[in-house]
């Protein structure tokens, strides 16, 4: 463990020198089968030969530029990104480092466009119980969970939380005369994989098209292709049968595939909103998190590609809902969770002790969400037969600590 390191993470007794594909090495050179990819950041897995390639060639070219001038990396990923999330209804995008940044600029974004049009006043930002949207003071308060907001307060005002799958709720919170935006993660990821109610996202989206209250979807960690579609949101309808659209959406985690990147993107009513000086971001846009970011899009954003991530997710669920020790199975594509009746922590514990056993067994890294809930976020790039070795990990861990 670290002297120096601030004592922020609850750490495994493990410290990693390497990576290739679905595995990481640690500094004895015992390996480890990731399913974890860093809480959905490393999609194409440790490694990856296109995205170290263009890394290392950006970083020989230029490392930074200020904002003031343009890069054309990161113009060309912006353009990128943009087209990829046009089925969604974006027209533009705010390049920025993290998934917390996003947020905060998303909801900067409505507040000033409901500003403009209304005036004062209306300015609240509504979201869910159970949500997760980082951890600074604005999106703490926007988290709706209480866990995360002990010993920070007082915390920034105009944020309320209501229950997911509470239309009449719903109705009764987005307040047209209050209400700037309703940010919601289409499967919220930190509360345990808990996907939302098609009905319920679909009401969401009507009473803010009427209320001309700004639809905001957080899709840090279950975006850029986790659930097996671009965007989470692509898989939802609304009233009307036609495929959901948003008004923001916000990226990161994945986003440049291992590298610090976030995004906020605008549709049709906010992409024009931000002036000269309203925003900005020292790092946002780097050109090398953008290199990266142009590999993940073209690698992710392909439908073969796609049609694999939710391939592979239905063999983990599948073979997760016929195990007796497990009590319910969540989510979609390689976005999984599942409850076990014991503290998730011993699991992942017993993941990387495993090995220490013997030279010839590897270690398992899984997440947890919650006390009783374990959490699978593989790279897209894991084979068959590596599914196949993780899952009778964790079954052989269930077996020996359940």
């Amino acid at each position: 463990m670290s002297k120096t390191l601030m004592n922020t993470y609850h750490r495994l007794p493990v410290t990693f020198a390497s990576g290739e594909g679905s595995w990481l090495f640690d500094i004895n050179g015992k390996k480890y089968l990731d399913f974890t990819s860093g809480v959905a950041v490393n999609i194409l897995g440790h490694n990856y030969p296109p995205l170290v390639r263009a890394v290392s060639q950006q970083a020989a070219k230029y490392l930074h530029v200020c904002n003031y001038y343009l890069s054309d990396t990161s113009t060309a990923f912006a353009d990128a990104l943009v087209e990829a999330c046009a089925p969604a209804g974006m027209k533009n995008v705010f390049l920025c480092n993290s998934g917390a940044e996003a947020n905060e600029g998303a909801c900067k974004l409505a507040r000033k466009y409901s500003l403009l049009k209304y005036g004062p006043g209306r300015h609240t930002i509504v979201t869910l119980k159970g949500s997760f949207h980082g951890r600074t003071i604005t999106t703490l308060s926007a988290t709706g969970q209480e866990k995360f907001h002990k010993d920070f307060g007082p915390f920034t005002e105009g944020f309320v939380h209501i229950a997911g799958g509470d239309i009449e709720a719903l109705e009764r919170a987005l307040d047209a005369k209050t209400v700037a935006g309703f940010l919601v993660e289409a499967i919220q990821g930190e509360s345990g994989i808990v996907p939302q109610d098609n009905g319920f996202l679909a009401a969401a989206a009507k009473l803010c098209e009427e209320r001309d209250i700004l639809l905001m979807f957080d899709e840090i960690q279950c975006g850029i292709g986790r659930t097996g579609t671009f965007l989470a949101l692509e898989q939802y309808m609304d009233t009307e049968g036609n495929p959901l659209k948003a008004d923001i959406v916000t990226l990161a985690k994945g986003l440049a595939g291992g590298i610090p990147a976030g995004a906020v993107l605008a549709g049709n009513k906010a992409c024009n909103v931000f002036a000269e000086g309203d925003h900005g971001s020292t790092f946002g846009g780097n050109p090398v998190a953008a290199a990266a970011g142009l590999v993940a899009l073209k690698t992710v954003n392909d439908t073969a590609f796609l049609s694999e991530i939710s391939r592979k997710g239905e063999i983990i669920k599948s073979a997760l809902m016929q195990n007796q020790k497990i009590k319910e199975v969540r989510g979609r594509g390689l976005m999984i969770g599942f409850d076990i009746d014991a503290a998730a922590w011993m699991i992942l514990k017993a993941g990387i002790a495993r090995a220490d056993l013997s030279k010839d067994q590897c270690g398992l890294l899984i997440l947890s969400a919650g006390s009783n809930t374990l959490r699978m976020l593989p790279p897209y790039i894991i084979s068959d037969s590596e599914i196949e070795q993780g899952l009778s990990i964790v079954s052989e861990l269930l077996d020996a600590n359940l």
